[in-house]
């Protein structure tokens, strides 16, 4: 690692050191470095537990357990200046303790995390936004043999890089990254590299991994679903055309349970919604700027009374300040996978889809002028 001095036009190399000079830990450090900002491994991952110990008849513990955006386990290993010879065995053994794991079970181990740190949340409500499905009934986790192992150290050493380049080959979806501290004066500095596979190898690994994922989704029966929700939107998309409702004339259909109509302002837009249990529509305030959407919704919310005597009944209004976007909605229960159903939930869809143009429309040029001032002032601050 190199510091840019600019005055000089020169670079500097900085001086690797090791965590034992500097005193750092494993558990202490590392762990803790990781389980807080676990995309420096090079993804988005959810960290469920750390220091994980529940398997029977063993007082073993893994150091990080988390869940990919596939849904599968992810057993992370950290060593410090030397991997030692047996941390293949050992994250092996753990990803074999790990694959019989249920979904309840996972979701029970996320809880117990998150009561232990004290944060209040819902582990099944987390997942589900981690993973963007709508409900955990839908959500799939630890499918099959897919668990993934990470393992991270400041040096491999020869039998442990051997045994992992083994593994690929054997479709052991394995990734190592050498951690390596930097001191210049008093400020210190840490670099994660993906040392094993390289970058090119991976592509070819993820390539495969997909086509199975789509072979597994398929015999998980998410093409049926993904069927059911191609046929709704077709049904419905006609329903809105011969009602004369054109916010959707441009739309087609998809096999998403969420249907988008822009409302002519970037990042301001209509939502219909089909789920297993219910219909909705939205007003979504979804544009690049977090705060600029809660100020568009502010600026709603301040005539929530008039615009809901417009609408003609109470609407949901959504703020979300932990999330970029904020919705105003109205919702119903439906049991949506019952066919027999969708005459009358298309029904309600399309009422409220007009309903819901006719009050926002207007609402929408104020609404462009206010989030162009919106980002003006973050431009300039």
């Amino acid at each position: 690692m190199f510091r840019i001095n600019h005055a000089s036009n020169r670079i500097i190399k900085l001086k690797e050191v090791s965590f034992s000079e500097l005193g750092f830990t494993e558990r202490h450090h590392l762990q803790e470095w990781l389980a807080n900002q676990p995309d420096a491994l090079g993804e988005e991952l959810l960290i469920i537990q750390k220091e994980f110990d529940g398997f029977d008849d063993t007082r073993e513990r893994l150091d990080l357990l988390a869940i990919d955006k596939n849904g599968s386990l992810v057993i992370i290993e950290n060593k410090l200046d030397d991997s030692g010879k047996d941390v293949v065995w050992q994250a092996l053994k753990y990803a074999s303790y790990c694959s019989t794991l249920s979904k309840s079970q996972i979701a029970e181990i996320f809880q117990k995390y998150l009561d232990k740190s004290g944060q209040g949340k819902d582990a099944r409500n987390l997942i589900c936004d981690f993973l963007g499905q709508e409900e955990f009934a839908e959500v799939v986790l630890n499918p099959g043999n897919d668990q993934r192992l990470i393992m991270v150290a400041a040096q491999f050493r020869k039998e442990v890089t051997s045994t992992v380049l083994w593994l690929l080959k054997h479709r052991v979806f394995v990734k190592c990254f050498r951690a390596t501290p930097f001191k210049d004066g008093n400020d210190l500095f840490l670099t994660m590299e993906q040392v094993i596979p390289l970058p090119e190898a991976e592509e070819l690994m993820i390539g495969i991994s997909e086509k199975e994922d789509e072979e597994q989704s398929s015999e998980r029966g998410q093409a049926t679903r993904h069927q059911l929700r191609t046929d709704f939107w077709h049904a419905a998309l006609e329903a809105l055309r011969t009602a004369n409702v054109a916010l959707y004339a441009n739309v087609s259909p998809s096999r998403d349970h969420w249907l988008n109509a822009g409302s002519g302002a970037s990042g301001i837009y209509y939502s219909m919604i089909f789920n297993r249990d219910e219909a909705r529509v939205d007003f979504a305030l979804g544009t690049r700027s977090k705060e600029a959407n809660k100020a568009l919704f502010d600026h709603l919310c301040a005539r929530r009374e008039q615009l809901e005597a417009e609408f003609g009944g109470a609407l949901s209004w959504r703020r979300m300040d932990d999330k970029k976007v904020s919705l105003i909605e109205c919702a119903a229960p439906f049991d949506g996978h019952n066919r027999e159903n969708w005459p009358s939930m298309i029904d309600w869809l399309v009422d409220h889809v007009r309903k819901m143009e006719k009050v926002f429309d207007k609402e929408v040029p104020a609404l462009r002028n206010l989030a162009r001032t919106q980002f003006s002032k973050e431009a300039t601050a």
